[in-house]
């Protein structure tokens, strides 16, 4: 059996329980489901839930190991993904450089400490920056183009 009858029948009996579980759920019907959940009842709806995050576990390892697979066969495209990469860490250091870390106050009357301040302002100054940067690029590129004509 090769790998690929494996895998659709690994899909097929996930699918049949995806359904199964989809029926079970159906039948139940909404007002005895919230009822069910007001009293911590939660096993009409878990084991969907818990198909879902396993099915969405698998395609993440799976992305991931054919990912680093492709990179690892090609030394040219590994080199280009490691220094996009390091360039990403590059954006996000100075980032981190220019971020100011402030105690602030939070609405639920918690604070957010410094430290989570600094992370927060590094996340939305990245965030610019990888703007600018794209617009840049792009406007670069276009630009290009047109005087290549």
């Amino acid at each position: 059996m090769n790998f690929q009858n494996i895998i659709k029948i690994v899909s097929a009996i996930l699918g049949v329980l995806g359904v199964i579980f989809l029926f079970r759920i159906m039948g139940a019907g909404d007002d005895q489901i919230k009822m069910d959940a007001s009293m911590g009842d939660y096993s009409s709806v878990s084991p969907l839930i818990t198909l879902a995050l396993l099915i969405l576990s698998i395609a993440v390892i799976v992305t991931l190991i054919f990912s680093i697979l492709n990179l690892a066969s090609d030394t040219k495209k590994l080199k280009k993904a490691l220094i996009t990469s390091g360039l990403f860490l590059l954006v996000v250091a100075i980032a981190y450089g220019l971020s100011d870390g402030v105690e602030t106050p939070m609405k639920d009357g918690e604070v957010l400490s410094a430290g989570g301040s600094k992370l927060v302002e590094t996340g939305i100054l990245s965030f610019y920056m990888l703007i600018i940067i794209a617009f840049a690029s792009m406007m670069f590129s276009g630009i290009k183009k047109i005087f290549k004509k």
